[in-house]
């Protein structure tokens, strides 16, 4: 099974051979149910992601959106797309304020170490009025955001043309919102956006 979820992630241009050179950077291997997302991911599927504390599901997540990038979804292309920066792809919604920083950091490493010029940024009730007045524009390539944030950013009246490009939500910590008025909110907003796209 593992050489076979390592051939599949080979499949878009060598993107999975990127991916493993930048764990091999960090003197890391990926884990196989890392490798399996991925692939899951590039296939098309949703899934729920259930590994312990610190053994890397935040890049589980975020490695296929990636490799999806990368590869313009054309598993046979060998081009990486332009050198610009697109719109927003990636929603990772935190039920936790404070870890919004520190998520956003690690995804930011990682596109500054595979040199993409992909945006990453929070917004939260910490976020400065500047950095929600900017968003209220044009919003990042990844936003990290917390339900009540969310919810805010989709009463805007042009929140659907803004949420057009969107490829990828992420809601970490699902345990900690579920039976919860925070898990309605981000199941109404999860509806929502799934109508619109």
């Amino acid at each position: 099974m593992r050489s076979k979820a390592k051939e599949k992630t080979d499949r878009p241009s060598g993107m999975g051979n990127i991916v493993r050179r930048w764990f091999h950077s960090q003197g890391w291997t990926p884990f196989e149910f890392q490798c399996e997302a991925w692939d899951a991911y590039l296939d098309g599927k949703s899934g729920l992601i259930h590994a312990p504390t610190g053994i890397g599901k935040t890049y589980a997540a975020w490695f296929g959106a990636l490799m999806e990038w990368m590869t313009d979804g054309q598993p046979n292309s060998s081009m990486l797309r332009p050198n610009v920066a697109p719109q927003i792809r990636v929603l990772w919604v935190t039920p936790l304020r404070a870890l919004a920083t520190d998520l956003q950091a690690a995804l930011l490493q990682v596109v500054r170490d595979l040199e993409l010029p992909w945006s990453v940024e929070c917004r939260t009730g910490d976020t400065a009025a500047s950095v929600k007045n900017r968003q209220k524009k044009r919003l990042p390539t990844a936003l990290v955001t917390t339900p009540e944030s969310l919810n805010l950013l989709l009463s805007y009246p042009a929140a659907r043309e803004k949420f057009n490009s969107l490829r990828l939500v992420v809601v970490d910590e699902w345990h900690e919102l579920m039976g919860s008025k925070r898990g309605v909110m981000v199941e109404v907003a999860l509806a929502r956006l799934r109508s619109w796209n």
